[in-house]
C-alpha cells in the first residue's frame, strides 16, 4: 500500500516528527476480488500512542484470463478518522489502478479521486490525489524507483499550484520471498503546502486463511 498524501487543509494535530503507523489486514476472496481493512494510529511528539481512524477497501481486477496489455483494477475505500487528526471525519476514494511490467521496468499509475462525506471539505466535492511509481530491478531481489504522490484539489477548480501538494519518494524494493513485502523512501515536498520530508517503510507478509486465495 501506497502512503496518501494529506489534502492541504488545517490540522489539529502536528505532522512535524510524528510517526504514522498503519495496520492492513487484506483477504482476497476471488482472483479478481479482495477486500482490505486498515487501521490507522499516530505517535505526536509529546503524546502517547494515538487511534486515529480505519478504513475499508473493496478491490476488483481484470482477470489474467483476458490478457490486457496492462493491468487494471479498481479500489473503493471507505472510512472514519478522528476530527484531531482531520477536519473531515468520513472520506470516500476511487482509486483507479494502471500497471504493466516491461522485463525489469515497472510502471503503475493511480489517477485517483477523493471527497469528504463529513467534515469540512464536503462542498469541495471530488478532489484530484493522482499517484505513480516507476522502478528498476537493478538484480534479481532489489529494485529502486520513484514514487510520486499529489494532493491538487477539487477536479473543477484546482488549487493554485503553491496550495497543491506534491511529493517524490526515491525508494527501494526488497524480495524476500514469496510471502514478503519491503518497500522503504525518503519522500521529499515539492511545494509550501508539502511536509517537506517523509520517512516510510512497508512491510508485509502473506497468509492464508482459510478459503482466501494466494
Amino acid at each position: 500500500m501506497w502512503p496518501r498524501s494529506a489534502r492541504p487543509a488545517p490540522r489539529t494535530t502536528c505532522s512535524e516528527r510524528a510517526f504514522h503507523e498503519t495496520l492492513e489486514i487484506t483477504q482476497g476472496w476471488t482472483l479478481w476480488l479482495e477486500t482490505g481493512f486498515y487501521v490507522f494510529t499516530s505517535i505526536q511528539p509529546d503524546t502517547t500512542w494515538e487511534w486515529v481512524g480505519s478504513h475499508i477497501r473493496p478491490r476488483v481486477r481484470a482477470p489474467e484470463s483476458w490478457e490486457l496489455p496492462v493491468g487494471l483494477s479498481l479500489s473503493a475505500e471507505i472510512g472514519y478518522q478522528r476530527r484531531a487528526f482531520s477536519p473531515d471525519t468520513w472520506t470516500v476514494e476511487l482509486r483507479p489502478i494502471i500497471d504493466k511490467q516491461w522485463s525489469r521496468w515497472y510502471v503503475a499509475i493511480n489517477p485517483t479521486f477523493e471527497r469528504a462525506i463529513d467534515g469540512e471539505s464536503v462542498g469541495r466535492g471530488f478532489e484530484f490525489s493522482p499517484a505513480a511509481k516507476v522502478s528498476y530491478g537493478v538484480t534479481p531481489k532489489v529494485a529502486v524507483g520513484l514514487e510520486y504522490y499529489g494532493a491538487l484539489g477539487p477536479i473543477t477548480h484546482l488549487n493554485r499550484g503553491r496550495d497543491q501538494q506534491h511529493q517524490i519518494f526515491p525508494v527501494i524494493d526488497l524480495d524476500l520471498g514469496p510471502r514478503w513485502e519491503f518497500n522503504a523512501g525518503i519522500g521529499f515536498g515539492l511545494t509550501p503546502s508539502t511536509d517537506r520530508l517523509i520517512i516510510k517503510m512497508i512491510l508485509g507478509y502473506r497468509f492464508e486463511w482459510a478459503g482466501g486465495r494466494k
